[in-house]
């Protein structure tokens, strides 16, 4: 069973369903899998309805914490008057999904570092058999952005519905993200793992809790936070500003705003992550190739997705350069691409909020209109 976590708590009114017995890709059986989900509106009547979120890198199934909320609600892209939304966790996270974090039921201990190697595939298979335990029969829309992009790509390769011709999602909006991790990416990566294994807290992977190797987190976080933004955007941002404080000594090296803004932003996040579950996510991230046990190369599995897919790329992209949506455009038969954010780089599409909710608006309207126009009662009527 999932063990709680002080992680787990920090999400409000999530569900958490336990999936007995679940074959990873790499083969590995696991036991008593936890699951934690949220949703919110309400199925129609043909169970159809259904808006997939799938979430960012290090984020949980509440997508209201990391998409803006002038995306939620009635008339905008995110639409509960008219969508059943549903958010899960993926694995190896640390917010309620089977990881390190969890008790191996084979031994009794917290899994720690010996986790399994985990896939944006599994995280789909997985999440699918909760879709299917809610009487769920397709999937009207798919939304996902970076490592959530990844998902949304094997949620286009799932197949066909149990009782019909149709794909069981039917359109699809990946949005800076790729085909197959590059080799620089994965770089990235592994940089950020070995600042983590070198935090003399980390022990091979088992540590306190209460004193966990939040340094090292730190260090990689701020590792990470570099290629979130492109240079320019950091130019814009930030420049050379320094952050002048009370007890200023023009003798000691000025502490440049763009310091601050990396110290205040990793300070953040080891307080509501754990090390191993970062490593565990990056790893996912390394190995996400969606060609992998296809029997194909990866524009061959693209040629293959029927559904429409409105590809959304970053200009200044350091992780996933625009040439990688390219790719997805070209091969992928049913897209269009559109390029977003001038200089802010890889997190553009969480700020450019009017631009995000228009596109994808209009492309709900133009591939879902009959879903669209069937509006339903929901908590989020205004």
């Amino acid at each position: 069973m999932e063990q709680e976590n002080k992680f787990v708590s920090m999400i409000k009114d999530q569900r958490i369903t336990i999936i007995p017995e679940f074959q990873l890709q790499s083969g590995i059986v696991l036991h008593d899998v936890s699951v934690a989900y949220k949703t919110w509106g309400k199925l129609n009547q043909k169970k159809n309805n259904v808006m997939l979120i799938c979430n960012v890198y290090t984020g949980s199934a509440d997508f209201t914490e990391v998409w803006s909320p002038l995306m939620i609600g009635k008339g905008k892209a995110f639409d509960t008057t008219i969508f059943f939304v549903f958010c899960a966790n993926v694995i190896g996270s640390a917010y309620g999904t089977s990881s390190p974090l969890t008790m191996n039921p084979d031994t009794g201990k917290l899994y720690g570092p010996t986790f399994p190697l985990t896939t944006p595939r599994d995280d789909v298979r997985l999440h699918k058999l909760v879709l299917d335990s809610l009487g769920v029969k397709q999937v009207a829309i798919c939304i996902g952005g970076s490592l959530g992009g990844m998902q949304v790509l094997e949620w286009a390769l799932v197949g066909k519905q149990k009782d019909g011709d149709e794909e069981f999602v039917k359109a699809i909006v990946p949005i800076a993200t790729c085909a197959k991790l590059s080799a620089w990416a994965i770089a990235w990566n592994e940089v950020q793992r070995q600042i983590i294994y070198n935090d003399p807290l980390y022990c091979d992977g088992y540590y306190d809790p209460e004193n966990p190797p939040s340094r090292g987190l730190f260090i990689a976080r701020m590792n990470a936070l570099i290629t979130y933004r492109s240079r320019n955007a950091f130019e814009s941002n930030f420049g050379r500003d320094v952050k002048e404080h009370d007890n200023y000594d023009a003798n000691e090296p000025p502490f440049y705003q763009v310091q601050s803004y990396l110290h205040y932003q990793s300070d953040k996040f080891i307080k509501r992550f754990d090390a191993n579950c970062y490593i565990s996510l990056t790893h996912k991230m390394d190995n996400h190739d969606i060609s992998k046990g296809r029997g194909g190369d990866v524009n061959n599995v693209l040629k293959s997705i029927n559904q429409p897919a409105l590809i959304l790329g970053l200009k200044e992209d350091v992780l996933f350069p625009i040439s990688e949506q390219y790719k997805l455009a070209e091969n992928i038969p049913n897209s269009e691409i559109i390029t977003l954010g001038i200089e802010d780089g890889h997190c553009a599409f969480l700020n450019e909020i009017d631009t995000l909710n228009n596109l994808i608006l209009g492309f709900i309207k133009k591939h879902l209109g009959e879903i669209y126009d069937a509006k339903i009662e929901s908590e989020f009527d205004e």
